[in-house]
């Protein structure tokens, strides 16, 4: 699915009203119809006093357009429009007259009006700064968003939760509303994925408002949230006369004294995900515990008791997945960049790689063409450098992968995988797979599909994919706390099933009763 920006968004406004010869209060029409089935849907006339808080743009003309749609229902409720400039839009101007034509008086809010009382069992529509925020709401505008968000009542958001921007960081969380829920037009934006903005977004529904097809479908976008319509279309099965050769050998490197588990780990997530071969490099002090631990892999030693000091496995291999547990001496660095320099295929580079090659700049060179590199938020700062804000991360990000022409996985509870410029969004996963081993599984996965022959970029994405699957049904059994990464591995052939699961079927009410 694809994420426009605040300018596309525009553009496309512009775009469906000029193709389909329409006005733009059609279109605002259309926006006030859908966010009226939506709530209708769900309240079937009950009679929760609604508020309906406006601004004077066109987000404002929604929440009035609403108002008009709620009054025609019968619904219990009242209209605020906050003043806070002298300036109005036009559509706001059209469904304000549109409003007062039906004896419907808004209640006009300016600084130092009294606000009205609200039980925390009412409902909040909250309309009253749009996708177009370009500065800090005035202190009264956000007194009245606090006093909104301190009430205990159900708040609405018409498309983004009025006080975030688009397109860079809050400066007053206080001025920020903080809905149950967040309809937005078309499309999710950005804003609902990222972790400063994020938190202000508890569930987000997309409505339809009939934006022009041919601009949504040919309109190139950097960013795009990767859900299972995306992704199963990737999917490679597999034939009856299949054998292991045809599903990859698979090398993992790394491990040192009392990190061995990391390559296990690895290793196992990577033989659930598929792989024909998985084999392992690792420190001698590690073998008895890897041959023990997980029989279906084979084992490579470095001379070296605690520690790799010279990688160069005899194994012939497909694909190759190193960092996990590796370390960062000295002896351990040269090897990693010897390694580099020879080895040209496929690659996963993680945890402890990343680490030296933040301390060892030169080696990006010799990373190989689309390598993925999966650092958590602690080694992508290493790597990167310090950022301002998420908006300045994902641009040194999205930076840092065209330069080395490699793909960056940035994991958080909204990984968004980067390449060729783009931002591949993930939305599946949960704060249980914040536990230890949770990225050692995930490089597992990445190397498991490039051993089958899914594109670097492929795999990257559906692994991330799959690894939150395997976490959001792990959690399920077992909450958040109690979920370790070896739960995951577990779950790795369930988030295969869930990908070919169809949706069940809406119950059919029952017949009336004569």
């Amino acid at each position: 699915m694809k994420i426009f920006s605040a300018s596309q968004i525009y553009e496309a406004d512009k775009f469906t009203i000029k193709k389909q010869k329409i006005s733009s209060d059609v279109l605002m029409e259309r926006a006030a119809m859908q966010l009226f089935h939506w709530l209708h849907s769900r309240m079937q006339g009950a009679q929760v006093k609604i508020h309906i808080f406006c601004g004077i743009g066109n987000n404002g003309g929604d929440g009035i357009a609403l108002a008009r749609h709620l009054w025609e229902h019968g619904y219990n409720f009242d209209v605020y429009v906050i003043n806070y400039s002298e300036k109005r839009s036009k559509d706001f101007l059209l469904n304000l007259d549109r409003l007062k034509e039906r004896k419907l008086w808004p209640n006009f809010l300016k600084e130092g009006s009294e606000m009205p009382e609200i039980h925390p069992d009412d409902i909040i529509i909250d309309a009253i700064f749009g996708i177009g925020l370009n500065r800090p709401p005035e202190p009264w505008v956000a007194q009245i968003i606090n006093y909104l968000n301190q009430n205990g009542a159900f708040i609405v958001s018409i498309d983004v939760p009025s006080g975030l921007y688009m397109d860079r960081a809050v400066e007053n969380p206080e001025a920020v509303i903080r809905g149950n829920f967040v309809l937005s037009f078309q499309a999710p934006k950005l804003i609902f994925f990222l972790p400063e903005t994020g938190p202000f977004i508890r569930e987000w529904d997309i409505l339809d408002i009939g934006l022009d097809v041919e601009y949504l479908e040919t309109t190139p976008v950097e960013y795009n949230l990767m859900e299972k319509p995306e992704i199963l279309p990737w999917y490679k099965g597999r034939s009856k006369f299949s054998h292991k050769g045809d599903f990859g050998h698979v090398m993992m490197i790394g491990g040192s004294y009392g990190k061995i588990g990391a390559v296990i780990l690895a290793a196992k997530a990577c033989l659930k995900t598929g792989a024909g071969l998985v084999s392992s490099f690792i420190p001698r002090c590690g073998y008895t515990a890897i041959q023990s631990a997980l029989p279906e892999a084979m084992t490579e030693t470095d001379p070296n008791e605690v520690m790799l000091t010279k990688i160069d496995p005899n194994t012939k291999m497909d694909v190759v997945a190193i960092g996990m547990g590796l370390g960062t001496s000295d002896e351990t660095s040269k090897a990693f960049g010897a390694f580099l320099k020879s080895y040209k295929g496929p690659l996963v580079i993680d945890a402890d790689g990343i680490n030296i090659l933040a301390k060892s700049k030169g080696l990006l060179k010799y990373i190989p063409k689309d390598a993925i590199l999966t650092p958590h938020p602690g080694e992508l700062r290493r790597l990167l450098g310090e950022w301002k804000d998420d908006f300045d991360k994902l641009e040194k990000a999205k930076a840092f992968s065209q330069a080395h022409s490699c793909i960056l996985i940035i994991k958080g509870a909204h990984t968004i995988v980067f390449y060729e410029g783009q931002g591949f969004i993930n939305n599946t996963g949960n704060p249980g797979m914040a536990t230890a081993g949770s990225g050692d599984c995930l490089s597992g996965i990445v190397a498991g599909l490039l051993g089958q022959g899914y594109m670097p970029i492929q795999a990257a994405i559906f692994g991330v994919y799959l690894h939150g699957i395997a976490g959001d049904i792990a959690t399920s059994a077992m909450g958040f706390e109690a979920t370790t990464a070896s739960d995951l591995i577990a779950n790795i052939g369930n988030a295969f099933i869930e990908l070919f699961k169809q949706p069940e079927p809406p119950q059919e009410a029952e017949a009336d009763q004569q």
